[in-house]
């Protein structure tokens, strides 16, 4: 006879290193889930300490902050079963673990046995991996608990636990976001729920942590594979879900059993209906997360945009004013003799319709003093790009100079395709302290800004999106004079540092040998000058930093 479980998710926005802010917010959510009545409820994996924590790993009173809570938290927990990410210390070696933790003590504790060590994970350098999966009981109803990778694994925890008469796992994780991410979940637990004739609650941390947005997007399977619930995108959330599950007929003796809490009345669960997010919008929503909360959790209020007229600017400052209001959105305006007065005029129209707050200050007297001083050692040299790049320089010092004065932070507006091929002005327009944007090829800022932020109005206005993409840092200048047309670059940058792809290969598909060869070029020449950007918000499957890990010196070069 199927069994009644009430599963709260408890998907919180934990900050790394605030550990006793995140665990007032995992007991605040565990007497919300307590109110409704749930048997158990979740939360992300390493929530009480934040993910990533990185080198803080190796800080021991870092560890011991993070022991003592997760006492604390044990001993304030009754009356509801709760599952709890954090750090546990065993015999001298650190585990990514989770708490089961019921009647104001830890009855278990469950290792991650699966530790990635790709992309932006590191999780081999301060872990070690755990043996053997948890298995417990509330009441009748046999559960597992597996940790983020321990899921992906069709021959991991989940199948022993299965095969022990266990009817739900519960998998707590911080799944970094990054576009069409949670397809990829949904398949995998669908194929693990079916194939093991299992429940599983999945529990996914939300929230920015540096370069990393977590969507959220947690959600429950049946047995069949079927969701039962899923919760919001990129926000805190508390899931509630009534499930039956049927015993299974083999049950593990020596697992651990909680009693399940005896109800004299029933509190009914709100409905709430789920409406899918598209694509591009949920793309948006990342970008908006991560600037709202990197600006948030490093204690900053403003931040400071050089608006030039041109597209990056005009979606960057979009979203800063999206994720932090109009008061806490600085757009500066920088004219040169280069600056057309329609690039000038967009601007502030774009400032106008925003209701941001605008300075204007001309830098063609600065770069007219810059030159004169600099006349006696280029005397005899023709013009080039020195004397280009001196004007982003000025603008850079500009906007580091206001920050400087009035502690707003600068946020830079190179796009993907442009950090790639190093078309930006080192300590000029890569000057700032985050770049939103950093992430998205440039065909994709254009439909963020055609098919998001003016889908019902125009905001960004019309000129801004349909004039040809340029620098203005001399006469007649645009960016094909540099790069290959976005529609073809863009392509070309994804098959390369996304897919890894060879020469041979991208050519395959269709590209120009000679211009991929160039672009390739490009790219790997101008690794000294990602090196010294700012972080940025991550949307692709491999973004420049911790992603993807290039030497600086390196002579390789594709036949």
């Amino acid at each position: 006879m199927a069994k009644a479980l009430r599963i709260a998710i408890a998907q919180i926005n934990s900050t790394v290193g605030d550990i006793d802010g995140n665990a007032q917010k995992i007991l605040e959510y565990v007497r919300r889930a307590k109110r409704l009545q749930a048997d158990i409820v979740t939360f992300p994996e390493l929530s009480l300490c934040g993910y990533p924590p990185e080198d803080l790993l190796l800080n021991p009173s870092f560890i011991e902050e993070n022991l003592k809570n997760i006492k604390r938290i044990a001993g304030s927990i009754d009356g509801i079963t709760a599952v709890v990410g954090f750090v546990d210390k065993q015999k001298g070696s650190l585990y990514n673990a989770a708490a089961l933790i019921a009647q104001g003590k830890i009855k278990g504790v469950h290792h991650k046995i699966h530790l990635p060590n790709y992309s932006v994970f590191d999780e081999k350098r301060y872990f070690k991996e755990g043996k053997d999966p948890l298995i417990f009981k509330i009441g009748d109803i046999c559960c597992g608990i597996n940790i983020c990778e321990d899921i992906w694994y069709s021959d991991g925890p989940l199948k022993v636990q299965a095969r022990k008469g266990a009817g739900i796992i519960f998998a707590i994780n911080a799944s970094p976001y990054y576009m069409g991410k949670i397809k990829e979940r949904e398949r995998v637990l669908n194929n693990q729920a079916r194939k093991n004739k299992v429940f599983i609650s999945y529990t996914n941390l939300v929230g920015g942590q540096d370069e990393l947005i977590f969507d959220g997007q947690s959600f429950i399977v049946d047995d069949n594979g079927r969701v039962a619930g899923r919760a919001e995108a990129f926000k805190d959330d508390l899931l509630v879900v009534d499930v039956r599950i049927s015993p299974k007929r083999h049950i593990v003796r020596k697992a651990i059993s909680i009693k399940k809490q005896v109800k004299t009345e029933t509190v009914s669960i709100p409905k709430r209906k789920y409406k899918s997010i598209k694509l591009l919008d949920e793309v948006y929503q990342a970008l908006i997360l991560g600037l709202k909360d990197y600006v948030s959790k490093n204690r900053f209020e403003r931040v400071l945009i050089g608006l030039s007229g041109g597209i990056d600017s005009a979606l960057t400052t979009v979203i800063a004013k999206e994720a932090l209001g109009r008061n806490n959105t600085i757009g500066v305006l920088m004219p040169s003799a280069f600056t057309s007065k329609e690039t000038n005029a967009d601007a502030v129209e774009l400032g106008k319709r925003l209701g941001i707050r605008l300075f204007n200050i001309p830098i063609g007297n600065m770069y007219e003093v810059y030159l004169n001083s600099l006349a006696p050692v280029f005397k005899g040299y023709p013009e080039n790009i020195a004397e280009e790049n001196i004007q982003a320089r000025i603008r850079g010092n500009i906007l580091m100079a206001i920050s400087n004065k009035f502690g707003y932070l600068v946020l830079t507006t190179g796009n993907k395709s442009e950090v790639s091929c190093g078309y930006c002005t080192l300590y000029g327009d890569m000057a700032g302290g985050f770049s939103v944007i950093k992430d998205v090829p440039k065909t994709l800022v254009y439909k963020l800004a055609n098919d998001v932020v003016n889908r019902d109005e125009e905001i960004i206005p019309k000129r801004i999106i349909e004039r040809a993409p340029t620098a203005e840092l001399k006469p007649g200048q645009k960016d094909t004079d540099t790069l290959p047309p976005y529609e073809l670059l863009d392509p070309i940058v994804e098959a390369y540092v996304e897919e890894d792809k060879a020469l041979r290969d991208i050519v395959r598909k269709g590209s120009k040998k000679s211009v991929v060869a160039k672009v390739i070029q490009m790219i790997d020449r101008n690794e000294y000058k990602r090196r010294q950007a700012p972080p940025g918000i991550k949307i692709t499957p491999k973004a420049f930093g911790k992603d993807r890990r290039m030497p600086i010196t390196n002579r390789f070069v594709e036949k």
